[in-house]
Parts: structure tokens; C-alpha cells; sequence
């Protein structure tokens, strides 16, 4: 492990999935220790906007935009997932993500609030997810965006929704992406891999973490043969199609994470389907450890800021 996370490690409380109620508490009270630190400099050259879009069934999806200044804009746009393992976060948790995307990389940023399990299990977060991204791309004029310069991406379970929102687009005929950015997301029901059964008392993310998670967002389907892809992607990789005609990918696994090996796999199947892949596996670190004040964490977060400026590049 990387000595400045084994420190931080060392210090993190110990949470538990198992009751959402509490883990959403402990998360909040985490963010709020921290949040006073945040560089919030961003202020002065991203504008912020927060309103809501339709949901497949009627509901409504809150969003927030976040828009370079007119001077920055490069006219791609990112359509973002918050982690959280399904279960928690909400807008202001993946703040510091969004901001940043939008201010260093100047892509208009499209912040999704979908609707959380166990209260509402899938397919209710991807059907949001991917109202989100329509909504985006019946909305590109007014937000400055490309149409043919349009990204998907998130942490965690966030990559996970970016995935399957991604196939989600490619069966259904668009809207057409260019990019996915998944970060260690969440992506095999199934938990057969050997990090998941090997890393079992991991920071941030056990093998039990998991568990909670499918059970809370499939309940109980989940492990069940009949799965949707648009639940847990790596069911697409098995299936006839597999991933084939999918956007290029930054596809970044922990070496210290039980989601290792389906991450690393996803990536594999990936390529084997045809699709260019960017795949970083960051040794000594563990699941979630971008958001936390280390050197590697620096570094890693400003490796994505450079990924996101190339993808706008060559797009």
C-alpha cells in the first residue's frame, strides 16, 4: 500500500452498507469534517445551475450544470454519475468532481442526481441516468455543447451507471458518445473474481461492501442468471454482441480494490471487442483514494484532468 494511504487508512472510520440509513449519516458527516478544506476557487470561473429533467416514468432527475466561462468552453460536455455504491450520495458529494472537470478541462459538465436504492432498486438509477443523458443531448445548443462531443462518466457505482448508460445508447440507437471516463466503477453482480474474494477487510470497499450493495440495488435478483446488462455491464461482455461499438474508454482500476479484476476484465473484453481502451492500474491504492490528500491522489486526479483534455482534443 502506498505509505501516505496506509496513514490516511489507518485513521478512516469504519463504515458499513448493510444499513443505508447510516451509511448515507456517516458519509454526510465525513464530507461536512472535510468540506471547510475544498478549494472552491472554481466559483469565480465555472457558473452553476441546478434545475431537474423528466424521468422515464414521470418523475423528476435533478441535475446541476456546471459551465466554463465562455472564454474556457472547448464545447464537449460530460454527462456525470456520483458514486456511492447506489445506495448514497447526492449532488453536493460529487461537487468537487464536477467543478473540477469543468474548470480544468473546460467541458461542460451535466451532474446527474438519480434516485438511490434500496427505496428505489434498478432499474429506477439507470433509467434516470439515462434520461439524463438524453436530456443532454436534446439540449445541446443551449448548453453550449457539441453533439458529437458528448462523454459519459462517474466513480464507483457512477462508472458502473456510465457503462450501462453507454450500452444503453449503443442498443438503442444514441445519443451518440465519444467517451466514457470510468473510474474503479462498479460493474459484476456476480462476485467471482479473485480480488473480490481475496480483499476482504480493504479501506473504503470490502468484498461485504459488495454484497450489501447488489442486494440493496438488485435485491433479489441478484447473482440471478437473468441480470440486465444495463444493471451490472460486465453482462455484457458474456452476452452475443458483447461490447463491441462502444466509445474509446480511460478505464482506471486500484490494485487494493476488490472491484479489481472485473474492472481489469471489462477492460480486456473491451479491446477484444474493438474498442481503444486506456486502462491504469494504480498500484498501492485503494478503492475511493483519488478524493483523499496524497501525493498519489494528486497525481492520479491530474492524470484525469490530462485524459479528459485529450479526449477533447482528438474529438
Amino acid at each position: 500500500m502506498d505509505p501516505e494511504l496506509a496513514v490516511i487508512a489507518s485513521r478512516l472510520p469504519r463504515s458499513s452498507l448493510a444499513d443505508p440509513a447510516l451509511a448515507r449519516q456517516a458519509i454526510r458527516d465525513m464530507f461536512s469534517a472535510g468540506a471547510h478544506r475544498l478549494d472552491r476557487s472554481w466559483t469565480e470561473r465555472v457558473d452553476v445551475v441546478s434545475t431537474d429533467v423528466a424521468g422515464a416514468d414521470g418523475s423528476r432527475v435533478p441535475i446541476r450544470i456546471y459551465t466554463p466561462r465562455e472564454e474556457a468552453r472547448t464545447g464537449a460536455g460530460l454527462v456525470h454519475f456520483h458514486g456511492g455504491a447506489f445506495v448514497i450520495g447526492d449532488l453536493d458529494l460529487s461537487e468537487h468532481a464536477a467543478s473540477r472537470y469543468a474548470d480544468l478541462a473546460g467541458i461542460t459538465v451535466v451532474d446527474v442526481d438519480y434516485r438511490l436504492a434500496p427505496e428505489h432498486p434498478f432499474p429506477a438509477g439507470f433509467d434516470d441516468s439515462y434520461a439524463a443523458l438524453c436530456w443532454t443531448a436534446d439540449h445541446c445548443n443551449d448548453l453550449g455543447i457539441d453533439r458529437t462531443r458528448i462523454a459519459v462518466g462517474g466513480h464507483s457505482a457512477g462508472g458502473g451507471l456510465a457503462a450501462a448508460v453507454a450500452l444503453a445508447a449503443r442498443d438503442r440507437g444514441g445519443p451518440a458518445l465519444s467517451f466514457q471516463l470510468l473510474l474503479y466503477p462498479v460493474l459484476d453482480d456476480r462476485l467471482t473474481t479473485r480480488s473480490v474474494r481475496e480483499m476482504l477487510d480493504t479501506p473504503m470497499w470490502t468484498a461485504e461492501s459488495a454484497v450489501h450493495m447488489w442486494q440493496h440495488y438488485l435485491a433479489e435478483r441478484a447473482g440471478q442468471p437473468d441480470v440486465s446488462a444495463y444493471a451490472a455491464p460486465a453482462r455484457a461482455a458474456d452476452a452475443k454482441g458483447g461490447l463491441g461499438g462502444l466509445p474509446p474508454a480511460y478505464l482506471l482500476a486500484c490494485e487494493l480494490d476488490p472491484l479489481r479484476d472485473e474492472d481489469i476484465t471489462y477492460a480486456l473484453r473491451l479491446m477484444e471487442d474493438g474498442v481503444s481502451v486506456d486502462l491504469h492500474v494504480v498500484a498501492g491504492a485503494y478503492h475511493g483514494f483519488d478524493g483523499l490528500p496524497s501525493q498519489l491522489s494528486r497525481r492520479t486526479s491530474a492524470e484525469i484532468i490530462e485524459v479528459l483534455r485529450r479526449w477533447v482534443a482528438l474529438s
